[in-house]
């Protein structure tokens, strides 16, 4: 285990101050990433819509890292990416680790 991230990790989770709420979990962060980057309310998207914000909020950390190219925003304020290089084969495990790297730097 990687304490140095799970102790990064945790302070990012706590500076959501949510009281009496579960901890936010991965895609929740990436939802809330998603949401700023677009400034869309959420009461006024789909289900699959909300799998687009996480998808978005992806994307957006992972450009630093040169996996993605934002390309520009369609006429619906839906922000567009081009895949630039393949992500590395990694177990779940190692692939969480990736994502939780990418929201941290994202949140420096």
């Amino acid at each position: 285990m990687n304490f140095e991230l799970e102790k990064a990790w945790k302070g990012l989770l706590d500076s959501f101050h949510l009281d009496n709420v579960e901890r936010p979990d991965v895609d929740s962060i990436l939802f809330v990433i998603g949401l700023q980057e677009l400034n869309f309310e959420t009461g006024k998207l789909s289900k699959d819509q909300k799998l687009d914000v996480i998808h978005i909020g992806l994307c957006v950390v992972f450009v630093t890292y040169g996996y993605y190219e934002v390309l520009g925003r369609d006429s619906e304020g839906w922000i567009h990416f081009k895949s630039i290089k393949k992500f590395p084969n990694l177990n779940a495990e190692d692939q969480e680790i990736m994502i939780k790297e990418a929201i941290l730097d994202y949140y420096k």
